[in-house]
């Protein structure tokens, strides 16, 4: 009897979380919800020898280059199985690309991308927030849909792209 006293009392005790409890109760509710990451943006010095990267040596899916006046950018889309890769490329010199290669010689990832059921209440919603939008009104992104960038130093150093899904 001693030895199944001691057993009982030095047994670990096992504490199990309530499942009542869950991880989004904590998340305020929104009139817009985000969905799913659209791609995340790298920018590249040498466009065609990126392209060559992804789709020689990697052996992906790569779109054609598009231009994105509007944009000041040249883009290429690099499919992957659950998202995309989207090479970007200055067009112009007054490309956002432009000045980010200057700082970033060999390139990088630009933005991430995600999407949102409705851009407007998501504009709506963050400008409350004091969140900055970089554009007044949203522009057409490069897959046809209206898009918003949202502001690095309000997105812990990120350029938060917001696509319309």
């Amino acid at each position: 009897s001693g030895l199944l006293s001691r057993l009982q009392t030095s047994a670990p005790t096992v504490r199990t979380l309530s499942p009542s409890k869950s991880f989004s109760q904590n998340i305020p509710s929104c009139l817009w919800k985000l969905g799913r990451l659209n791609h995340v943006a790298i920018a590249v010095p040498d466009l065609k020898k990126a392209q060559s990267l992804y789709k020689d040596v990697l052996g992906a899916q790569v779109s054609e280059t598009v231009a994105l006046p509007e944009h000041g950018v040249y883009t290429v889309f690099v499919e992957l199985g659950n998202t995309k890769l989207e090479l970007l490329h200055p067009l112009g010199e007054k490309s956002p690309i432009a000045s980010f290669l200057q700082k970033n010689k060999t390139g990088g990832m630009h933005h991430i991308c995600i999407e949102v059921d409705d851009i407007k209440a998501a504009m709506t919603e963050l400008k409350k927030k004091k969140i900055r939008i970089l554009s007044e009104e949203p522009k057409i992104g490069a897959h046809g849909k209206p898009v918003i960038f949202l502001h690095p130093k309000d997105c812990h150093g990120v350029l938060v792209e917001l696509e319309q899904a």
